[in-house]
């Protein structure tokens, strides 16, 4: 398993070695030792959580307010999403950047995101099945997130606006500026 390091402090990609044959293939999806040396992180994750999606779904930008912020370990199984994460650490020299990756069932790769941070995909194949490991357990007084199309953020999301099928809570998420009000790292 390969891990490298993203433009933002604390985002890691995870490219993992793929043994394939003519049977299928096999890969090592996490390794908690290779990861802590990889990156000096230690993390211990508490809940796996799976979504199927249909293309066109955009869900997030999501995050959980202290003290049930998670850090997240996320990938896809099958399909192709565009997976987004936003730097809403207060102290951090890159607060409101965004990196964007494509993960899907082809690269496998996955993405390793701290606490502090607004996360959210698109999907861009038919559907998509994502699951990501988290470290804190989900809480729904502690839900919170960023409107995906902030302007402020200005997010390609590589897709017509028209195309993009949102949950009702998605759409009335607060903007990056009213967050900065009140900020929760």
């Amino acid at each position: 398993m390969e891990i490298e390091r993203c433009a933002i402090e604390g985002l890691f990609t995870i490219m993992p070695n793929i043994f394939q044959d003519d049977r299928g293939y096999f890969f090592e999806s996490f390794n908690s030792e290779t990861f802590q040396n990889e990156t000096g992180i230690e993390v211990n994750f508490v809940q796996d959580n799976e979504s199927m999606s249909s293309y066109g779904t955009l869900r997030g930008l999501h995050f959980q307010k202290p003290p049930f912020d998670q850090a997240k370990l996320v990938r896809v199984i099958t399909g192709e999403i565009l997976d987004v994460v936003v730097d809403l650490r207060a102290s951090s020299p890159t607060i409101g950047m965004h990196h964007k990756t494509i993960l899907s069932d082809k690269n496998k790769n996955q993405l390793f995101i701290p606490k502090g941070f607004a996360h959210g995909f698109l999907v861009k194949s038919d559907i998509a099945i994502f699951a990501y490991k988290v470290d804190n357990y989900y809480s729904s007084q502690s839900d919170s997130g960023i409107v995906w199309n902030d302007k402020k953020l200005n997010i390609n999301w590589e897709m017509n606006l028209d195309e993009i099928l949102l949950s009702q809570k998605d759409q009335n998420l607060q903007d990056f500026t009213s967050y900065q009000t009140n900020p929760n790292f």
